[in-house]
Formats: structure tokens, C-alpha cells, sequence
């Protein structure tokens, strides 16, 4: 579910990224419920952040961020939003 720019997000969420598994970029939706900062980490399997692909103030709606792994290994990575009080972590696969 892509929500159209603009569209008042009733509370925050994190989507699967697509497509997934992904070669070499994928993208991410997510909906920010109230201003605030917001950050999207990327981990690998150890627990290692590897990625930032957000860390600034955002106002509330609905976003996008690409990820691009092109200079990155083959395998499972883990993607976390924190915003506020929420957190949800996601799980993603690279294949070469």
C-alpha cells in the first residue's frame, strides 16, 4: 500500500521493502504520525550498523528511502525505524 504524497498518516509504520530480495537498491515506505525526528538504521546479521538511510526532522505523512547495496555482500540485513516511541525492525535480502 503506497500512499499518495500528502496523505495524513493516521500512526507510524514501517512496509516490507521492494522488491525483496533486491539487487543492488530497494526501496522503503514508511508513515510518520507526528513531527519528529525519525531515523532508519540498516544492520547486518551480527547486529552491525552498515547503513544510515535517515536521521532528521520530519513532519508528519508518508515517505519513501531507496536503499542502494551495491557496495554491500550478499545476505540478510535488518532495516529499524525509530521515531519517538516507535520501533519496528524489518528483514531484507541481498542477492549478487
Amino acid at each position: 500500500d503506497v500512499k499518495p504524497s500528502g496523505e495524513i498518516a493516521a500512526g507510524f509504520s514501517l512496509n516490507q521493502n521492494y522488491p525483496n530480495p533486491f539487487n543492488p537498491a530497494t526501496k522503503i515506505d514508511y508513515t510518520v504520525a507526528q513531527a519528529g525526528r525519525v531515523t532508519i538504521r540498516v544492520y547486518n546479521v551480527l547486529g552491525e550498523e552498515v547503513a544510515t538511510l535517515l536521521n532528521e526532522e520530519l513532519q508528519r505523512g508518508a515517505y519513501q528511502a531507496v536503499f542502494d547495496a551495491s557496495r554491500m555482500a550478499s545476505g540478510v540485513y535488518y532495516y529499524k525505524m525509530t521515531a519517538g516511541s516507535f520501533t519496528e525492525t524489518k528483514k531484507m535480502i541481498l542477492v549478487k
